[in-house]
């Protein structure tokens, strides 16, 4: 007989008993000053920065929407300009982009722009009140900064989890001296939906945060279900199908994933069921499609913009020949498929072949897909559900990967070593760095301490059975020695990955798990610089 997953046998618990007031850390007497966002040491990085002279103005305004999402399904939601995607922002490295945010939200509600895996100023970080005042509605607020380092980003708000609506685009920094050869390049933006469709991210946040509390496993209550087995259900999310699970007993929920699983990601693969799974904006049945000619060289810029999903994306019929992560060359590597967590992003190349071809998005353990079209010649297009081998043969992952010669961090002593602990669980879900759930209102209470200078190792110790895709802002670091330069990386349940990063842009930078959920509840840290 199968084991019970602990999603399906824990939900009956839901509702039962929520997560205890997660105690806020008090400021120590002895905490050090710390770079202000806007201090000297800021503003003289600044000016290292290489530009050159030219200005990038746009003006985006977040106000509510709806959207089409493909086959007739409109959605009420929050978007930037009333699309989703947002329009991209594409400009060379070494030009100002200066960008205006205009805060046309409903009743009181604050938001930010934040530019992710860009090095940029701390002041113009766009994570309110670290390095901001939110931006109140009916307001505007300026960004004014260098883009100085080519590469795939895209931006996003940093309050609450207003990540998981249509506020998002893609920040392409184009290379002037650009190494790579290609004919034409596609932007690619991955996205699970909810939003509009079966409720709100507020909602969804609402109903996990309860927790799945008020059963006794016989495990540790404070680190959910970690050191049970209790998978072997199966997938029960069949998102599309319903707006509810039932658990054995009956009881339902609206949000909360149950049975999803993935080897690749080492166990559970979310907490959220996604009624849609998007590409580019659009559902499977009615997908965007990208026209060329065969034999063309293509630059695919893959962006993961979702709330809680890692996608594992194949072309049918093509190989794919992985480029850059986060912005920065590796070693080129060939594989069938790739595994992209929430926040990053991959650059690969392709060479066109003749006919109709699917670009699907697998939901990593979650039962369903996204996808989107590639045509070079008339043809029939594949079923929306449709599953190229591709995606079950080479699949690449970051830790395969190394730096490109020029991306690698030259050799150097590190200087100072800080252990992030990963802990927390859904029965609580009391996700934290270090035990400690991070509050906005006391950022001084227990920072990662850097000195400008300085090589700084991170350990990331997953204590719990989920996996986190982990973002630095502000910087890239190097996974080990010679592996890729990131600013997001998954970190494996029950794993240890450590990462190396030159304390080069002083400021007070946010250290956070990716997936929206987690880091709101409070799976965040503070990297501060010294004054």
């Amino acid at each position: 007989m199968n084991s019970i997953n602990r999603r399906s046998l824990l939900l009956a618990g839901l509702g039962a008993a929520s997560a205890g007031t997660l105690a806020a850390c008090t400021n120590s007497p002895s905490t050090p000053a710390l770079v202000s966002p806007s201090g000297p040491a800021v503003v003289a990085a600044e000016k290292k920065r290489t530009g050159t002279g030219r200005q990038h103005k746009v003006t985006l305004t977040a106000a509510p929407a709806t959207v089409g999402l493909g086959g007739g399904i409109k959605a009420r939601t929050w978007a930037f300009d009333g699309r989703t995607p947002g329009k991209e922002i594409r400009l060379t490295a070494g030009d100002t982009l200066a960008a205006e945010l205009a805060n046309q939200l409903p009743g009181r509600t604050t938001t930010s722009i934040h530019w992710h895996g860009i090095a940029l100023r701390n002041d113009m970080d766009g994570v309110p009140p670290a390095t901001q005042s939110a931006v109140r509605a009916g307001s505007t607020f300026t960004y004014r900064f260098v883009t100085d380092a080519p590469g795939t980003y895209f931006f996003h708000p940093h309050v609450g989890v207003q990540l998981d609506r249509a506020l998002y685009a893609p920040l392409i920094v184009e290379d002037p001296r650009e190494p790579l050869s290609y004919d034409d390049e596609w932007v690619v933006v991955l996205d699970d939906w909810v939003d509009g469709v079966t409720g709100t991210p507020d909602e969804v946040f609402a109903e996990l945060k309860q927790g799945m509390g008020g059963m006794d496993m016989g495990g540790d209550s404070g680190s959910g279900m970690e050191g049970h087995d209790m998978h072997g259900m199966g997938d029960m999310s069949d998102a599309a199908s319903s707006s509810a699970s039932a658990s054995p007993d009956g009881m339902s929920s609206r949000f909360m994933l149950m049975g999803a699983e993935s080897d690749l990601l080492g166990g559970d693969a979310g907490d959220v069921k996604y009624p849609y799974h998007l590409v580019n904006g659009r559902v499977p049945t009615d997908p965007a499609v990208y026209t060329g000619k065969p034999g063309r060289r293509v630059r695919l810029r893959i962006i993961n913009a979702g709330g809680d999903t890692a996608y594992r994306v194949a072309l049918g019929g093509h190989q794919l020949t992985i480029t850059h992560t986060d912005g920065f060359p590796v070693v080129h590597q060939q594989a069938d498929a790739l595994l992209i967590g929430m926040g990053e992003r991959y650059d690969v190349l392709v060479t066109l072949g003749d006919g109709v071809f699917p670009l699907v998005a697998l939901a990593e353990g979650k039962n369903a897909s996204g996808m989107a079209l590639v045509r070079t010649s008339s043809g029939s297009a594949p079923s929306a559900t449709v599953r190229p081998k591709e995606l079950d043969g080479t699949v690449m992952t970051a830790s395969r990967l190394r730096a490109a010669d020029d991306a690698r961090l030259k050799s150097a002593k590190t200087d100072v070593t800080h252990q992030v602990r990963l802990t927390g669980g859904m029965m609580r879900y009391d996700w934290a760095i270090n035990g400690k759930a991070f509050d906005m209102a006391d950022l001084d209470a227990s920072p990662l301490l850097v000195e400008e200078g300085q090589r700084v190792r991170l350990d990331f110790v997953n204590d719990t059975t989920m996996w986190h895709p982990m973002h630095l802002h502000g910087h890239t670091y190097q996974l080990g020695d010679t592996g890729p330069r990131k600013d997001t990386a998954i970190v494996l349940p029950k794993k240890k990955l450590s990462v190396f990063f030159d304390a080069d842009n002083p400021g007070q930078w946010m250290l956070h798990c990716h997936n929206a959920y987690h880091g709101e509840a409070g799976m965040m840290a503070l990297v501060a610089y010294r004054a």
